[in-house]
């Protein structure tokens, strides 16, 4: 146990964020602050209702963790499961009661806090200049690409801290005992010098010939372990981005209407840097408290329009929202949608010209006093500065939905869609899983591609696939020219496999039943005939033995040595080990016992996580819809 601790300790020490919170960023304060139809989202938590658009994005967001941390070890396919998508739903419950949670608690994080996270950051630490300082223009362009500016990244990282300070406080205060973590260490490095007597299987079958009548019997029991899996001969065509800018060069009338039809794309939203005040109503505020808090309210704007000039400070003094109060109020920029305080902030916020102070405006979370500290309109790129950018947008969107198209429309041949785009037509076997040969990135590996070329309308009518999306803005589209399905052989025709397949179990079962029976007699012997010379093994060193023989040796009774204990190989047969000695290390250095309880505290604190989110997501108003049931099967 303590060898996967501290094999492990880096995966253990990220449990809390990776598994427990993953990505708080893209669903804290801003994440839950649109509401949408029934059909748009999966769960709602106090109210806060976590979108379908949330939850794709944060299975996306998963499913590349998973394959940047496996590589080729990657399987897509354990994670396309009702269970993992059960899971993340669940998980986005917890963050969102974790967010209100942090909210109710008033949790913040400084500017140094903010300042020091920021700088241990090592993609801005890449920005330093010779002088020691962040090349500024260059960290706006950065942010600038992920659609936030800096003060937005500010309120991000503050948040994110923030809501890091309740599994911060669990896992620190978590504690292990020095004696558990003594007696545990001392088991993990504890050795055992053991004897091997292996009973193999392959040297039963000699003796091993069945009947006819055995063979038959077990064809019959074993019918579909002799099954030909289904195949199906196809023609496929692969469409890459360079194949699509080859066969896509459009006019400058064609890139203006796109440039018109998609506009939006190359639009700058308008944003407006805001400070507030806020007066905070509890949601189960009474009517005289709510109103209690509106005159506060009314007294602190007739303050501000008295001394539009001290806004700062009076925020500062006054306001509820410790993230935003310590900085005079100052939101920094922001579009529509961007701040969860809702419409009608928005619509106050961006009616404001700079300088100017709205009236009360009241949100789910209070009462608001408002100040545009600057405005900056919404910009649209020109059509000439951006037309080399158009060029790839279109030959992107036509030449993938055109190839779509053309695949559907002429659904009896891939060639007039490999005409079009000048592609070659190949051919492959393929069966309805992933081919361990092939690479898992390869597109005929792609399990949304074998499920189609095994739908029925390929199989039976021998239509195109549609064209499937294989990532890398790769598509591939086949069509199914023969197929196979899965057969079962006559006994026959598979008679000499159905008795190496018998015959090997039979020898097996052999082995193991003589094994048993001598085990029995060792036991009582403690004779050492037959064993091979000894070997020293540990928890950290097996010595090339088996896990389930090392599990053996080590459960074996330490207190009545010689110990024998037996351990079924299956096909490889029946294994005996003779336990001699068991040596304890002498001493434990320091720094092991002191590493060793750090490890034991971890997945205390991990448990405690999981329990304490347990019990919070228990005493909220959680709420699942129809949606959540879609989401978990699609």
């Amino acid at each position: 146990m303590l060898d996967f601790f501290r094999n492990h300790q880096r995966l253990m020490m990220g449990l809390l964020i990776l598994i427990i919170l993953p990505g708080l960023g893209f669903v804290g304060i801003q994440g839950f602050s649109n509401f949408f139809d029934e059909n748009a989202w999966v769960a709602s938590v106090n109210g806060h209702k976590i979108t379908r658009a949330e939850f794709d994005s944060a299975f996306r967001q998963q499913v590349d963790r998973a394959r940047s941390m496996l590589g080729s070890q990657f399987d897509a396919k354990m994670f396309d499961t009702p269970e993992t998508r059960a899971a993340m739903v669940d998980s986005l419950v917890q963050q969102r009661a974790m967010a209100d949670e942090t909210q109710r608690l008033h949790l913040t994080a400084s500017d140094d806090a903010v300042r020091r996270a920021l700088l241990a950051d090592p993609v801005i630490s890449s920005l330093r200049k010779p002088d020691g300082t962040i090349d500024v223009d260059r960290y706006k362009q950065l942010l600038a690409m992920q659609g936030m500016t800096p003060a937005q990244y500010d309120e991000r990282m503050r948040y994110t801290i923030a809501t890091e300070q309740i599994p911060g406080s669990i896992q620190s205060t978590s504690f292990t005992s020095k004696s558990l973590a003594q007696n545990l260490t001392e088991l993990a490095e504890q050795k055992r010098s053991v004897q091997g007597l292996s009973l193999r299987a392959a040297d039963y079958t000699a003796k091993i010939q069945p009947t006819d009548a055995q063979l038959t019997a077990f064809y019959d029991a074993h019918r579909n372990d002799f099954a030909t899996p289904e195949t199906a001969s196809i023609q496929y065509l692969v469409l890459s981005p360079s194949a699509i800018a080859a066969a896509s060069k459009p006019s400058d009338a064609d890139l203006k209407k796109y440039y018109d039809d998609n506009i939006q794309r190359y639009r700058t939203e308008a944003e407006v840097r805001a400070s507030h005040i806020l007066v905070n109503v509890p949601k189960d505020a009474s009517a005289a408290d709510r109103a209690k808090a509106k005159q506060k309210a009314e007294e602190l704007l007739a303050q501000v329009k008295a001394h539009p000039d001290q806004f700062a400070q009076i925020a500062q003094k006054n306001s509820d929202d410790p993230g935003s109060a310590s900085k005079g109020g100052d939101l920094g920029y922001f579009a529509r949608g961007q701040i969860t305080n809702g419409k009608a902030f928005d619509d106050a916020a961006f009616s404001l010209k700079k300088g100017e102070v709205s009236g009360i405006v009241e949100s789910d979370f209070g009462y608001h006093i408002i100040q545009a500290t600057d405005v900056k309109p919404a910009v649209t790129k020109p059509f000439d500065e951006i037309k080399d950018a158009l060029a790839k947008d279109y030959a992107a969107q036509q030449g993938a939905q055109g190839f779509t198209d053309l695949v559907y429309e002429k659904s009896k041949s891939l060639q007039p869609a490999a005409d079009k785009y000048k592609l070659t037509i190949q051919t492959a076997t393929v069966g309805p899983k992933p081919n361990a040969q092939l690479t898992q990135d390869n597109p005929l590996n792609n399990p949304k591609f074998l499920a189609a070329v095994f739908a029925p309308d390929s199989v039976k009518d021998c239509n195109n696939t549609q064209a499937i999306d294989v990532g890398n803005n790769t598509l591939i589209a086949a069509r199914v020219t023969d197929y196979k399905p899965s057969a079962v052989p006559t006994f026959d025709a598979v008679k000499d496999e159905v008795r190496k397949k018998l015959v090997a179990d039979m020898a097996a079962g052999m082995a193991k039943k003589e094994g048993e029976t001598k085990l029995a007699e060792l036991q009582k012997s403690k004779s050492t005939d037959g064993f091979t010379l000894p070997v020293t093994v540990s928890r950290n060193d097996a010595q090339g033995l088996r896990p389930a023989a090392l599990s053996a040796i080590f459960k074996a009774d330490s207190s009545k040595l010689p110990a024998y204990v037996g351990v079924d190989l299956g096909a490889d047969g029946y294994a005996i080990y003779r336990v001699n000695s068991v040596e304890k290390p002498a001493t434990i250095a320091p720094d092991r016992l002191a590493g060793a309880r750090q490890q034991i505290a971890q997945v205390y604190a991990q448990a405690e996580m999981e329990a304490y989110l347990d019990s919070l997501k228990a005493r909220s108003n959680v709420k699942l819809s129809h949606a959540s049931t879609q989401a978990s099967s699609n």
